[in-house]
């Protein structure tokens, strides 16, 4: 019997009895569908953060300062003169000073806000966004003559935008530490436009963080700098770290990371957290090879007396062999076919439910990959062959005389 016949009679089989082959093919349809999601889901998402760290800038460099009470401290002159001495490496740099002030417009007091001391130099008209991606809704963003004149002015997230003041919030006023302060512009939403959401925060003159902060300065300072280039970002991270270093004598104190840094970090970890999902859903895989192969030895034991005839007729051990690791094989193979299906179908669900739950992640796609569904479909068909192969040696070594007396 050649592969031909082997594959046919497997096909046959299936269909004589299709309740018990789908209950048999469950596992391997559930795992590979789990796999494909899982990895769809994943690739979708490091596309994603990638696009969207691309859009902010790899050359981008984020700066955290630790202060030491009554010690030296790198503030934002020395940032400014670093650019100056090194303007081959450094592009720009603006202050990001967390402020922890007490945000209230009339009665109502916004807690979650985010308040951060920024220079002007953090929006780019060119660009027409900052750095960390937001783009002017309406107004105007800091201008130079604001932040040189700690003018009482200030930009804010789409969230307070709507909550405060009903989408109309240029020219109106809120108090930040009890500091009254007009609104000049509002930026478009990024995140939800929800309470603690990226939308919910409030750039102000960097000169005016200490005193909204009680005057006792900022706990941990930021400094976003850009390179001149993504190819020079290593070098500016490497001025910066040697700067930072000699006003400190200790790195624990400052810590400075690179866009391209973050992008790895982002997608080792994404890759971890794959890896174990991906393990968990193959985990399925093996269940469902074991319900072949249990099926499998059913069989055999049904169709003893054809082991027996057949083998009385000439046919060798490799034969019946063959003809039984086939039939599982088939059996996953077609599993899988249905498994890939359902998991490119759950794949493009779940890209259209992301786009209707999150409106803002646009371009997100959850879209599988032609190497995934092969290799889904490879270690299914070898998982059928694997567990096949019991039962199947089995049937090879049946006595045909004891076999053709089976009843």
């Amino acid at each position: 019997m050649n592969v031909g016949q082997s594959f046919r009679l497997a096909i046959k089989s299936l269909l004589t009895s299709k309740a018990r082959a789908l209950l048999t093919m469950l596992g391997i349809i559930i795992g590979v569908a789990a796999v494909i999601v899982i990895v769809s889901l994943g690739t979708g998402m490091q596309t994603y953060m990638n696009s969207q760290f691309e859009q902010i800038g790899v050359n981008l460099i984020q700066v955290m300062v630790y202060e030491q009470p009554g010690n030296r401290n790198a503030d934002a002159d020395d940032f400014y003169a670093l650019a100056e001495k090194y303007p081959q490496y450094i592009d720009s740099v603006t202050p990001a000073l967390t402020v922890s002030g007490v945000v209230r417009q009339g009665a109502e007091e916004y807690e979650r806000t985010s308040v951060t001391g920024v220079s002007e130099t953090v929006y780019s008209p060119e660009n027409g966004q900052t750095v960390n991606g937001e783009r002017l809704d309406g107004g105007r963003f800091l201008s130079y003559v604001d932040v040189e004149r700690n003018q009482h002015v200030c930009v804010i997230g789409s969230y307070l935008n709507d909550a405060m003041f009903s989408g109309r919030g240029v020219g109106q006023t809120l108090t930040i530490s009890g500091v009254p302060f007009t609104v000049i512009g509002t930026m478009a939403e990024t995140a939800d436009s929800t309470e603690g959401s990226g939308d919910d925060f409030i750039y102000v003159p960097y000169g005016l963080a200490p005193q909204l902060n009680g005057g006792s300065g900022s706990m941990m300072n930021g400094y976003l700098v850009t390179s001149t280039s993504e190819d020079t970002s290593s070098a500016a991270k490497g001025v910066i770290e040697s700067m930072l270093l000699r006003i400190y004598g200790d790195n624990s104190w400052y810590q400075v990371i690179t866009m391209a840094e973050m992008m790895d970090m982002m997608d080792s970890m994404l890759g971890v957290l794959m890896t174990i999902l991906v393990v968990i859903a193959a985990i399925s895989l093996v269940v469902g090879g074991i319900g072949i192969m249990n099926i499998m030895l059913v069989s055999v034991t049904e169709r003893t007396r054809e082991i027996g005839i057949r083998k009385s007729l000439g046919a060798k051990g490799r034969d019946i062999r063959s003809q039984f690791i086939i039939e599982a094989g088939t059996t996953s193979a077609i599993g899988g076919i249905i498994g890939i299906v359902l998991g490119i179908v759950l794949a493009n669900v779940f890209t259209a439910v992301v786009g209707m739950v999150m409106p803002t992640a646009e371009g997100f796609a959850a879209i599988p990959s032609v190497g995934g569904i092969a290799v889904s479909f490879g270690v299914s068909v070898g998982i059928g062959v694997l567990f096949g192969y019991l039962p199947a040696n089995k049937a090879a070594k049946l006595n045909p005389i004891d076999a053709l007396r089976y009843d």
